[in-house]
């Protein structure tokens, strides 16, 4: 009983009905604007999400105020520390009734002072997730049109099955003027045939970085010998414990070593629920061998591109280690769910560095590595020219849809 009466208090619907009550009564919120308000991922223990923090930061002037569910979901820079304040609502998005009222009023005093509101979508606003944050996220979007503050949903992907109360919500925020930045062409398409408009097409914004940490690289890989060639591998905690992922990671180890490549285990999300860190101790438990490398920490996002830039390649089952390996033309054989990853190797004319994680991923893996490692420098080549345009895109999250145009013959030329 208890369980359903939380249940009932946290529905989307009825949150939104009690925020419109108090988004109309009461005085005027509008007081002159002093910052730019960012409702921030998850985070806590994912460098995917902070990644696309950090980016925000370094494109975007001026103070910023970050709304986060907890004080560890973000990590603030020092040299973005000054101007920058983060602010826990843990009821704004996940919370029932009451912590959400306690939350809203703080997000509605927030608004009055907002310049514009940035929310950031990632793979968290069509409700393969949580249906009801998904919601809620665009419940406050349209909130915050409707009280006049700009508003924009920064580079997501739509899955092509969204839940039907985040395509309401969206179709209801768009109405008001919230822009949706969709981050591949894929996804784009998707988001047009369900009938949300202000669709701009981009590119993650991680690609929009702009800092390379190359020391903690160094201090990392001291033992190897200068000029070592050497490739990363992830496994995902989500999909890493799935029947024969363990064996499968000890094939394509084995096939990057006799293709003269030192190995490096690497995590990139270390929390309850999808934690890569236990998968990846599993698979260098069962190589036993002490050539290979176990990175036991996570990194930040600029060390994890100051790593990648070095690499020759990566094998990963998380995104944002793949975008972060392409942002220097490092090739990023993924291993692809809920359809997010296919739109933006397509940005990159490299669907076939996608792999879906079925029983036979290995051997198909250790074919994608045959063939890159066959013309390594070809691909390199071939993933570079499409960087400019990639980039390009990615600056349309902060620019606005009134852009320059992308030469589209940048992004159409596929690998060959």
């Amino acid at each position: 009983m208890k369980k359903q009466l939380r249940a009932a208090l946290g529905n989307p619907r009825l949150l939104l009905f009690i925020d419109r009550l108090l988004f109309s009564v009461g005085p005027a919120i509008n007081q002159p604007s002093t910052f730019t308000l960012l409702i921030a991922p998850p985070g806590a223990g994912n460098i995917g999400d902070q990644a696309m923090v950090e980016s925000f930061l370094e494109n975007t002037p001026g103070d910023i105020r970050i709304i986060c569910h907890g004080q560890q979901d973000v990590s603030i820079p020092d040299q973005h520390a000054e101007r920058t304040r983060v602010i826990v609502l843990p009821g704004l998005i996940y919370g029932h009734l009451l912590p959400h009222l306690r939350s809203i009023r703080v997000f509605r005093r927030l608004l009055g002072r907002a310049q514009s509101l940035a929310i950031t979508g990632a793979d968290i606003m069509d409700g393969a997730y949580n249906w009801q944050a998904s919601t809620n996220r665009a419940n406050l979007a349209w909130l915050a049109a409707e009280a006049g503050v700009a508003v924009r949903i920064l580079g997501f992907s739509w899955n092509g099955r969204a839940h039907p109360q985040a395509v309401t919500a969206l179709k209801r925020a768009t109405a008001a003027g919230v822009q949706l930045c969709l981050r591949d062409p894929v996804s784009a398409d998707r988001a047009r045939a369900d009938g949300l408009a202000n669709v701009t097409d981009v590119a993650d914004i991680v690609f929009a970085a702009r800092t390379v940490n190359f020391a903690t690289v160094s201090r990392l890989l001291y033992s190897l010998p200068a000029q070592c060639d050497y490739a990363l591998v992830n496994a995902s905690g989500l999909i890493g414990r799935a029947p024969g992922q363990i064996e499968g990671y000890v094939r394509i180890i084995r096939e990057l070593q006799y293709q003269g490549l030192q190995v490096i285990l690497l995590p990139h999300v270390c929390r309850p629920g999808g934690d890569d860190l236990p998968v990846c101790r599993e698979i260098h438990q069962a190589l036993n061998d002490p050539r290979i490398i176990l990175i036991d920490q996570l990194l930040s996002p600029s060390e994890i591109r100051g790593l990648t830039a070095g690499a020759t390649l990566t094998v990963t089952g998380r995104m944002h280690l793949a975008i972060m390996s392409l942002y220097s033309g490092v090739p990023a054989i993924t291993l692809a769910t809920q359809g997010k990853v296919e739109g933006m190797m397509r940005l990159f004319g490299a669907e076939f560095l996608c792999v879906e994680p079925r029983p036979d991923f290995s051997e198909r893996i250790v074919a994608v590595i045959q063939q890159i490692l066959s013309r390594p420098d070809d691909l390199r080549q071939h993933l570079h020219s499409k960087l400019p345009a990639v980039r390009r895109l990615a600056s349309r999250n902060f620019d606005g849809p009134q852009q320059e145009p992308i030469n589209q013959e940048e992004l159409s030329c596929a690998y060959d």
